[in-house]
């Protein structure tokens, strides 16, 4: 997730409209029988898709709007106004914007906790697959429209993900709308080969600017005491009252493993993926990991996935070579600038299963890759890895355990896969809401204590 308070200056309009990109998109033409359009938080509808809407309308189309939450957290530090008050209020006003935008569109309000989504996940997939089961427009002739994957906030992801698992089962075509993409990226952080736009008229403009202003619980302060600051902000407002909306195609997975291609446009548009240099997560986990190796000598290692090389620095240490393998060459150039030119340490590019390498290894490293891969290469590589074994080897693994809307597996369908392994045993586990460790060895697991003559 990206850090970002929405009391910040963020970018300005200005450096989004000196951008030619954001004109030169393919353009979005809304020519469909029914737009569902889905909000993490009312509002979100209004300033993400509020034109898109209007344009469905005006040609006839049926209009759908599914609220996740009623956003009663917009405010956390109000003294003026409760959870219960801001519930209300938000649910009125989306409606008041959905009625000016597109009258007789259709709003479901699921109701689910604001701010706890990734807990409800489950929930939100019902409840969009219930309003989705009553509809009768063809799901060619239908677009389902959400919060951008890639947004920055937690409920937007979660969202995204939930949409795009529905709308691969019944068939939908998937845009996802930014909101706070505008305030906290740049440029560089787009993936402009993957966006549309909709040029408005000027009067879905002028149509879309007065729902907007329906929502005044978000773009006016609720008082004038401290935690009552508008959320949507002048500066804020900008990027939505512009002439064009903006629109991103989620990924739909055919099974499929990630391509090289995948993590090279990622590494293109982050200096730190996922947080790795930043977030304590990141390295508690990374400590929880080499803490979990069962011995202090690790031999000859292969790590699958080095990424930048942070837990390669690591393993170096305990290790007599490491061949660091990843799909990315931007990974490997950071991870050998990160490491320096050594004998210990060897980094090629590829993917497994197809780029599997020679040799036998003592400690094979496996973290927060397998769900990149399809159950078929999965498996493959579970394979490889039980021949690759030395003599007393082991495998660690390490996978986030929530499930992203563009990787073919989970980190739990992962750790199923690697379980269900029958001449492994295992030596470690570690599980968390967030991530699941596990240690495997071939044939019989000696546990630290016996192998030092503790017992």
């Amino acid at each position: 997730m990206v850090s970002f308070s929405h009391l910040g200056e963020g970018t300005s309009e200005r450096v989004w409209q000196a951008d030619g990109r954001i004109r030169t998109a393919p353009a979005l033409e809304g020519d469909v029988d029914e737009l569902i359009v889905v909000a993490s938080h009312p509002d979100d509808e209004t300033l993400g898709a509020g034109g898109l809407m209007r344009r469905v309308h005006d040609r006839g189309g049926q209009v759908t709007v599914i609220v996740a939450t009623d956003g009663e957290a917009s405010h956390p530090l109000s003294m003026s106004h409760s959870r219960t008050d801001l519930s209300s209020t938000r649910r009125v006003e989306v409606l008041r914007a959905v009625h000016a935008l597109a009258p007789g569109a259709r709003v479901h309000f699921l109701a689910l906790p604001d701010g706890a989504l990734r807990d409800h996940a489950r929930e939100l997939e019902l409840g969009l697959t219930a309003v989705l089961d009553s509809s009768t427009s063809s799901p060619t002739r239908s677009l389902i429209v959400a919060p951008w994957s890639g947004d920055g906030h937690r409920d937007h992801r979660v969202t995204a993900e939930s949409v795009s698992r529905v709308a691969a089962s019944f068939g939908l075509r998937h845009l996802g709308y930014p909101i706070w993409l505008w305030h906290w990226g740049r440029p560089v952080d787009v993936p402009w080969d993957s966006s549309y736009a909709l040029t408005l008229t000027p009067g879905e403009r002028s149509i879309k600017g007065r729902a907007l202003r329906t929502h005044t619980s978000q773009t006016e302060p609720l008082s004038d005491a401290p935690g009552d600051e508008a959320i949507v902000h002048e500066a804020m407002q900008a990027h939505f009252t512009r002439d064009i909306e903006f629109y991103i195609a989620e990924a739909q997975h055919d099974g499929a493993s990630l391509s090289a291609a995948f993590f090279e446009d990622f590494y293109a548009r982050h200096d730190d993926p996922w947080g790795f240099e930043t977030r304590w997560y990141e390295e508690r986990k990374r400590a929880l990991l080499m803490a979990a190796l069962p011995s202090r000598r690790l031999g000859d290692v292969l790590e699958i996935g080095c990424s930048t090389g942070l837990i390669t620095l690591d393993l170096a240490a305990r290790a007599d070579h490491v061949l660091g393998l990843d799909a990315s060459v931007a990974a490997l150039d950071a991870a050998r600038a990160r490491l320096g030119d050594g004998a210990a340490v060897t980094l090629r590019q590829g993917v497994v299963p197809a780029d599997w390498p020679e040799g036998r290894f003592d400690t094979i490293v496996l973290s927060e890759v397998g769900y990149y891969l399809s159950a078929q290469d999965l498996a493959r590589t579970i394979a490889l890895i039980d021949d690759a074994f030395a003599d007393d080897g082991f495998l660690v693994a390490c996978h986030w355990r929530h499930p992203v809307a563009e990787y073919p597996l989970s980190g739990d369908e992962v750790h199923r896969a690697l379980r269900s392994v029958g001449s492994w045993e295992r030596m470690v586990f570690h599980e968390e809401e967030d991530f699941v460790l596990e240690v495997f060895c071939p044939g019989s697991a000696v546990s630290v204590a016996r192998r030092e003559g503790l017992r």
